[in-house]
């Protein structure tokens, strides 16, 4: 029976996967809390409500048993061609991960109903109260980096995570955590040009570029101006310097493939791009989180940067 979901897990195209019974988070209440306490998840306020849920997914899903997680590779062959132009995180290529994932979790599930036994479930991807990192590094498919995501020995970081949670037992893994191979490597910290590694595993969200580009639903904060390093959307900066993502492989998931015209886009097309455009691009992105308006105000704060360091 296992052999057999496994072998659907591949066939679906996720990088790894571990299959655990539901427990309790009781380490990572701490942690979580103190995160909190100290304001670092700025207007993110769906971070302070459900607190019980996220160290505890059987509150999720009636009767839940068991904890099926999975990693999905996003990294891409090719990158955008103009080392000018603003720079789009590389998850944000193709379709919204959210989408893709979940549609892949869903036949898993249909599968697991199907040839293995009558169950109900749920699948998540970063859009529920699911401690996804503590989940991944519990299943031994990596440890938390010093820059708070977790880091592969096999894959490196770019990937992302999703779950399965379903009321009926499955055979389970036997995982091991995996040792903490950061050492004395501070190459993420170092490089986080708005220091948002403000302690080790801890981001503050509130300087941290993915979360000024895309959280922040007013303005941004005017104190980080001249430190995006011409990010638009999203932040790949501490991803790019791990050592460890040497070994990531280009994915070969159809749907997280970019537009044709995407990474062709030159600096001026961005900066003249309009909604049509930006419509046609990013139809099923996750880009659309933020909006053609909010794409602008980042645009024109990356401006705002560019006349601070020409000055």
């Amino acid at each position: 029976m296992q052999q057999q979901l496994k072998q659907k897990i591949q066939s679906l195209g996720f990088l790894d996967s571990a299959i655990l019974p539901v427990s309790f988070l009781d380490e990572e209440e701490p942690r979580l809390k103190s995160w909190l306490e100290n304001d670092m998840h700025g207007e993110m306020s769906y971070m302070n409500r459900n607190i019980d849920k996220r160290l505890n997914p059987s509150l999720l899903v009636e009767n839940a048993k068991t904890i099926i997680v999975v990693l999905l590779n996003y990294f891409p062959k090719t990158t955008q061609k103009d080392q000018t132009a603003p720079v789009l995180s590389k998850y944000a290529y193709g379709t919204d991960y959210h989408f893709v994932m979940k549609d892949k979790l869903k036949e898993l599930l249909r599968f697991i109903q199907k040839e293995i036994a009558p169950c109900s479930g749920r699948p998540f991807v970063d859009s529920a109260p699911v401690l996804e990192r503590a989940w991944a590094r519990k299943a031994g498919l990596g440890w938390v980096g010093k820059n708070s995501n977790i880091i592969s020995p096999q894959h490196g970081s770019f990937f992302l995570i999703g779950e399965l949670i379903i009321d009926i037992e499955l055979p389970y893994d036997d995982p091991k955590l995996v040792r903490d191979h950061c050492g004395r490597c501070t190459k993420c910290i170092d490089a986080c040009p708005t220091k948002a590694i403000v302690a080790d595993r801890v981001v503050d969200a509130r300087r941290c570029i993915s979360y000024q580009t895309i959280e922040v639903r007013g303005e941004m904060d005017n104190n980080l101006k001249g430190q995006f390093e011409n990010r638009v959307f999203g932040c790949d900066i501490c991803q790019d310097v791990c050592p460890w993502n040497l070994k990531s492989e280009p994915h070969n998931e159809p749907e997280l493939k970019p537009h044709p015209k995407l990474l062709a886009l030159q600096k001026m097309d961005w900066e003249n791009m309009e909604r049509p455009l930006f419509n046609k691009l990013f139809k099923n992105s996750a880009v659309k989180r933020t909006g053609y308006r909010g794409l602008q105000r980042n645009m024109h704060f990356l401006s705002d940067q560019e006349n601070l360091n020409d000055k």
